[in-house]
């Protein structure tokens, strides 16, 4: 081939060693480009030697010296203005179709100077510069795309963004000239960053967090003494600025006039984008581009430092930092697309190619065995002496080990489940070594920490699917103090849960929680794959602390990530998961030590019967969850808090309280049993308005900035204070309970409220929002009057109590101490757009439960530990004393749970199989399709059968509405329809890629 010419390249230019492989250099045959934008010369080792070029004019020419300095005055802040981190917000694709934004972008590129240029279809030099960066920046854009092209999905069993090697290679196989044009961009940041570096070594980062300013600074300088950057080698000569507007007289001025003008054009038409993601990521680049086209242009040195501002210098710095991984991914992708060539012909049986194209015989097989067996090892998912056994056997040429090595030595996941039945130590059964009672997060966390430890573990679970309670978080979950941008402590932390806690706090438990919290949500991050990367503050804490994702509900997301991780073992037999199953009462020897479960099928077999059964393991770990749904005269609530009977609640109607009857018969101890926690707010639902369920309206809906406000339009306390203080404000509404702090048993007449959010803060709470629009809980409402009349209040009380409101925000205080004020109503109430819905106090938590200690095991009576009997989650009691505050339960499950899951000894084993993130995707049947007619497609038009045709094709989506990041109504109302035009409005077809597994077949005309 004949490989690149380009300067900036030219250290590729007579071998193959700056590609990944030969396969790379071979899929990019590039010859030398006729572009003289790009100047050809030869590469020498100059290092240290004086530079020619540091004193170009730049183009400057009789224009002012500050004529370059507002080139990215037309990149402007939307409203709304915020600090994003960009590390949490990375390209990728949305499926946001910006078609119509490029072409517009590639047309306003027009630098003409005369109608007859304009005419001739050419590009001046100047124009092909334009072009060669918006191209960089086109090609880097679809870089991220192709790399970070399909999201994290639950039906897909993808928990973080994959990449489309295919896609990739569609747009760049036959195009490499766009790969050119992003080394061009890069280099001509790199020769601004040149130009701008002594200015850049002296300048002071300064944030107000001294250790990352600091950091910033050297990493910054560490980049600016790079070699490259202190030589003059020739990639700075790919691209020289002086040869730019070289014209006569007026012409020049005309030229440069328009050139800035058009740069100005092209960042405008960036407001246009819909999707904010891409709209950061867009006006990013294009200030970076301006930023370096300044510095370049400017006449002289000594006018850039009054010439850039900070922002100018982030999105400068993040630039070269987005062209260089883009270079990166171009390799990363190519790679990608070979490998998966491969896989592909050997799930499909064709013979597997090596580096140089053979076809594998007997030797290779070997080879691929003893590969497979090594990177299993490697990942840490079969022992050392697994790994022995399988290298003895592929030495030996084990016919069963060489026939899995022939059809799935590229198949990682199934040559681990295949090979299981090869050689003595394959497989291990026997007793487990803990059962664990219950799915939600306190029980899966202590079943995947056993798992990755190289345990065996059987899951009960009395529903049909896992995750109790847990699923239905929303607020999130504290932490303190990963990297969060807060000034958190914790101290503070511990402060706060122990106010909350009042004189029923017990310092131990709270100290193992505060103290573990951090780890607790770094493991979520990092072994389950969640992404917690947004932060909030909720009533009761003095920082910002509480982690959700940006997509999604934080109790779903974790339940599925941690499920996920925990099913990947259930190939190997590590664990079983028992739905539909009912515990008993525990088994303990004669010692006293609980040895095991009897269990209770709850449906039937194939015999007709639901049978019991006996479970035995050393250990016992109960996470059966509180007992706030049992309405039953025997109940818990029913015998510590007969008053709350009549109250709805957000529990699921499973929790009964099975693990604390379980733990009691054994003699175990309990406490703080009468304090059962009423959330203030649970969602009415105006449609079914006396449903004893209620959906949780959490913390989140007041910390982004949501107002209380009674039937009579008025606020009465601070939305921010604890769940107890809130509650406590608003069922002394009632005359009884005001006088006696107790409700009265027989009254079921709870008060209700109004829920008042902001635009300002639906945006901040979109996700939420939306989701609670959906379902019809939230109400869309356009002005104040719109507001009262919703709320059947005096317009003129509504408007008055939220004028106070914005003066108290103004002042920074209001008469119930509410000090932190977020999402205040714009000043214009007419113009506001609201977001309404009714809320009550409904019952939530029960802080009483079994006695533990520190280190999650069950105590008697007595306080001594009961042998083989752990506990972690809501089944436990004095974590929280007297109240809990948002946050704490996910917090309470992952870091007991965890606690659990690390102490309990696990049996030795030869194989320690997992079948973790990173490994290849196994292979299955080509996806039968058939014809679809409109009149059949109409017929699937339900929400349990939902069939959509887009683009031609019918999809079956019944599984993905849920999954749906906008909800599910959108995708339900169109069901039985063509949805083509609403989907194209928004997403871009290429998506639709990653449904071939749900796809009908072609929709064909009646």
């Amino acid at each position: 081939g004949g490989g690149v010419i380009s300067s900036v390249l030219n250290s590729l230019k007579e071998k193959v060693g700056g590609w990944e492989s030969q396969s790379e250099r071979d899929t990019f045959q590039w010859t030398r480009p006729s572009d003289p934008v790009v100047l050809d010369g030869g590469v020498e080792d100059d290092l240290g030697k004086p530079c020619d070029d540091q004193t170009s004019e730049g183009g400057g020419g009789d224009l002012p010296d500050l004529f370059w300095v507002d080139m990215c005055s037309n990149i402007k802040a939307g409203e709304g203005l915020q600090v994003v981190n960009l590390a949490l917000n990375p390209e990728r694709n949305t499926g946001y179709n910006g078609t119509h934004i490029w072409n517009a972008i590639y047309e306003e590129n027009c630098l003409a100077v005369s109608q007859g240029a304009a005419s001739s279809g050419e590009m001046c030099y100047e124009e092909r510069v334009l072009y060669r960066l918006l191209s960089g920046m086109h090609t880097s854009t679809t870089l991220s795309i192709a790399k970070n092209y399909y999201p994290p999905s639950k039906r897909k069993g993808r928990t973080s963004y994959e990449a489309n090697p295919q896609y990739f290679m569609d747009k760049f196989g036959d195009n490499p000239e766009h790969i050119r044009n992003l080394h061009f961009s890069y280099v001509v940041l790199l020769r601004a960053l040149r130009k701008a570096s002594p200015f850049l070594h002296r300048y002071e980062i300064r944030t107000g967090n001294i250790v990352e300013d600091e950091t910033a600074t050297v990493l910054l300088r560490r980049l600016l003494d790079s070699a490259i950057l202190q030589s003059c080698h020739d990639v700075f000569t790919a691209f020289d600025e002086s040869l730019m507007f070289r014209e006569d007289g007026a012409e020049r001025l005309q030229l440069q006039h328009n050139f800035k003008g058009v740069f100005h054009n092209i960042s405008s038409i960036l407001d246009c984008v819909q999707c904010q993601q891409c709209k950061l990521h867009g006006k990013m680049t294009m200030m970076g581009y301006g930023t370096a086209l300044k510095v370049l242009f400017l006449p002289r040195e000594d006018l850039i430092p009054s010439a850039l501002s900070r922002n100018e210098i982030v999105a400068f710095i993040n630039t070269i930092a987005g062209m260089s991984e883009s270079i990166k991914e171009v390799r990363e992708l190519t790679a990608m697309y070979w490998a998966g060539q491969i896989r592909s012909n050997a799930r499909s049986g064709l013979p597997m190619p090596d580096d140089n194209g053979a076809v594998m015989g007997s030797g290779e097989l070997v080879d691929a065995a003893v590969g497979a067996a090594s990177e299993l090892a490697k990942a840490g998912r079969i022992s050392t002496e697994r790994e022995a056994e399988l290298v003895s056997l592929a030495f030996s040429k084990d016919s069963n080990l060489m026939i899995l090595a022939k059809h799935y030595g590229a198949d990682l996941d199934k040559f681990l489940l295949h090979s299981q039945n090869v050689g003595n130590l394959a497989g291990d059964g026997g007793e487990p070594d803990a059962i664990v009672i219950g799915s939600g997060l306190a029980g899966l966390s202590a079943t995947l920490n056993l798992l990755d430890r190289g345990g065996k573990v059987i899951v009960v679970e009395k529903e049909h699917r896992l995750g109790g309670n847990s699923n239905k978080a929303s607020s999130g979950i504290n932490a303190c103090c990963p990297t969060n941008g807060t000034h958190d402590f914790i101290e503070a932390f511990r402060n706060d849960t122990t106010r909350s806690a009042g004189d029923s706090a017990r310092l131990p438990l709270i100290n193992t929680l505060v103290e573990n919290s951090g780890g607790a949500v770094e493991w979520l991050k990092d072994r389950v794959g969640v992404d917690l990367s947004l932060v909030a503050q909720l009533g009761g804490h003095v920082f910002k602390r509480t982690h959700r994702p940006k997509n999604g509900m934080v109790g779903a997301e974790i339940i599925y990530g941690v499920q996920k991780a925990i099913k990947e073992y259930e190939k190997s037999g590590m664990v079983e998961i028992m739905v539909d199953t009912s515990v008993q009462k525990l088994i303990q020897d004669e010692d006293g030590r609980v040895i095991g479960v009897e269990v209770k099928h709850l449906k039937e077999d194939d015999n007709d019967n639901t049978s019991s059964t006996r479970l035995m393991a050393p250990n016992v770990v109960l996470a059966t969850g509180g007992f706030a749904s049992d309405r039953r005269g025997s109940s818990y609530l029913a015998k510590y808090r007969p008053e709350l009977l009549g109250f709805p609640a957000t529990a699921g109607d499973f929790s009964t309280g099975d693990g604390v009857t379980l733990a009691t018969a054994l003699g175990a101890g309990i406490v703080d049993m009468e304090k059962v926690q009423i959330h203030p707010t649970g969602w009415v639902d105006p449609k079914d308005p006396s449903n004893p369920s209620k959906i949780l309206a959490g913390e989140l809906m007041r910390g982004v900035g949501g107002i209380l406000i009674n039937s009579e339009g008025e606020r009465f306390c601070d939305e921010l204070g604890t769940r107890a203080y809130v509650t406590d404000k608003m069922l002394s509404h009632d005359p009884f309970y005001a006088k006696s702090k107790k409700w009265e048993e027989s009254n079921d007449n709870l008060p209700t409220f109004s829920l008042v959010i902001s635009s300002s803060a639906a945006e901040d709470g979109k996700k939420h929002v939306d989701h609670y629009t959906h379902k019809g809980l939230l109400t869309r409402l356009e002005g104040v009057s719109a507001l009262a009349t919703w709320m059947a209040v005096d317009e003129e009380q509504v408007r008055s109590t939220l004028q106070q409101y914005q003066q108290d925000a103004e002042a920074g205080a209001d008469s119930w101490g509410k000090t932190s004020f977020r999402g205040v109503p714009q000043k214009d109430l007419d113009k506001e757009v609201f977001y309404a819905g009714t809320v009550t106090p409904v019952l939530h938590y029960c802080m009483g439960g079994i006695t533990i200690n520190n280190e999650g095991s069950v105590l008697d009576q007595n306080g001594t530990a009961i042998p083989g009997l752990h506990a972690a989650g809501e089944v436990s009691g004095g974590v929280h004393g007297n109240n809990r505050l948002g946050g704490n339960s996910l917090l309470e499950c992952t870091v007991y749970g965890t606690i659990v899951g690390k102490k309990l000894p696990i049996k030795p084993r030869a194989t320690t199989v997992s079948t973790g993130s990173g490994s290849a995707k196994a292979g299955s049947d080509e996806h039968q399709t058939r014809d679809v007619t409109r009149a059949e497609l109409s017929e699937h038009s339900s929400k349990e059968d939902c069939w959509i045709a887009i683009d031609g094709k019918v999809y079956d989506l019944t599984d993905f509405a849920e999954e749906h990041p906008a909800g599910p109504a959108s995708i339900h109302e169109l069901g039985g329809q063509d949805g083509t035009v609403e989907f194209l409005a928004i997403h871009s077809i290429g998506i639709m890629e990653d449904f071939d597994d749900v796809l009908i077949g072609p929709l064909v005309v009646d």
